[in-house]
């Protein structure tokens, strides 16, 4: 098996070695160590959460209900997180990953780099950001 890539032999690797064997690997590592380092800080924040002691003060109740509700949306969100890393996982083992799922254009290695759980280009993002944005002022 081959030394893997770091992000500079990534991108200096020719266009037409786009989501290659290697560039595949590379992605599914990175993933993979997003996705345990998302499953830690979860289970910690859980971990916090069952510990927390109230007093009974209602001055400390309401603090600790008011950082109780914040943990919980932080782990709404890690969860959403998780499930786009899952996501981005399976389009890798279907051969999907790294191609946009409107356009079939790649998405590009910058992107992904930045965003390893992208599944628009920059241009369908933007259009998708843009009838939110449409639909928000209609509604």
């Amino acid at each position: 098996m081959s030394t893997p890539l770091n992000d500079a032999q990534l991108l200096a690797q020719p266009a037409d070695d786009y989501m290659n064997e290697a560039q595949q690997a590379f992605f599914r590592e990175r993933l993979l160590v997003q996705r345990s380092e998302l499953h830690a800080r979860i289970a910690e924040e859980f971990a916090g959460l069952r510990e927390q002691e109230v007093g009974s003060d209602p001055a400390d109740i309401g603090a600790a209900e008011e950082q109780r509700q914040w943990q919980l949306r932080l782990l709404e969100r890690e969860k959403k997180l998780l499930d786009k890393i899952d996501e981005a996982l399976t389009r890798l083992a279907r051969g999907e990953y790294g191609w946009c799922r409107e356009t079939g254009e790649p998405i590009g290695l910058q992107r992904l780099l930045l965003r390893p759980t992208a599944d628009l280009c920059i241009e369908a993002k933007e259009r998708q950001e843009l009838r939110e944005r449409h639909q928000k002022r209609v509604v």
